[in-house]
């Protein structure tokens, strides 16, 4: 199969490499349920030493500049309570933590989530945080840029391989929130 985007040597369905993903990232993709079809999911094998944004682009397409997105975990604190969610913006903006997200958790205060809390409540390794298998009742915040691609690059769960997902399917992801104003230059 070519992958819809960039320049791998192996792609395939992502229910076809279950096997390549973590725990929570296969069950979400075996278990998917939205309007997308899951068959149109699609794993890419990258090579983790050129992980690095600069790096990686030059290896696997320059194109995958603007159809890239960053999943990152932020936690929203509110009179003693802390709120976990996701955030998903394409790779050439930043989260607005303390604007839009803080005010859509309703929190006081938001921040980045410590390393450790990202990877050991997703279950997913440091740099490959994707937003396909989050925990049960998480928000998951999509920048409306990342839903109007055809197909946006994400992390795979582990830092080796990735998913190249229809941006209307990450929409559709339980918790999805299509946010306004989530990325910013």
């Amino acid at each position: 199969m070519r992958a819809p985007i960039g320049h791998f040597d192996t792609a395939a369905p992502a229910p076809d490499r279950l096997d390549e993903l973590t725990a929570p990232v296969a069950a979400a993709v075996r278990d998917w349920r939205g309007a997308t079809p899951a068959d149109l999911i699609v794993y890419v094998d990258t090579d983790p030493r050129w992980a690095d944004t600069a790096t990686f682009v030059e290896h696997y397409g320059r194109d995958l500049l603007e159809q890239s997105a960053n999943c990152v975990v932020v936690a929203g604190k509110r009179g003693g309570e802390t709120t976990l969610a996701a955030c998903l913006v394409l790779s050439t903006t930043r989260v607005d933590v303390n604007g839009a997200v803080r005010r859509q958790l309703g929190a006081r205060k938001a921040s980045f989530a410590s390393m450790e809390t990202a990877t050991g409540e997703t279950g997913m390794e440091y740099g490959g945080i994707t937003p396909v298998g989050l925990p049960a009742g998480w928000p998951v915040l999509v920048d409306p840029a990342v839903v109007d691609l055809p197909y946006v690059l994400v992390g795979s769960g582990r830092r080796r391989g990735k998913l190249l997902v229809p941006g209307k399917a990450l929409a559709e992801l339980p918790g999805a929130v299509v946010l306004e104003g989530l990325g910013v230059a």
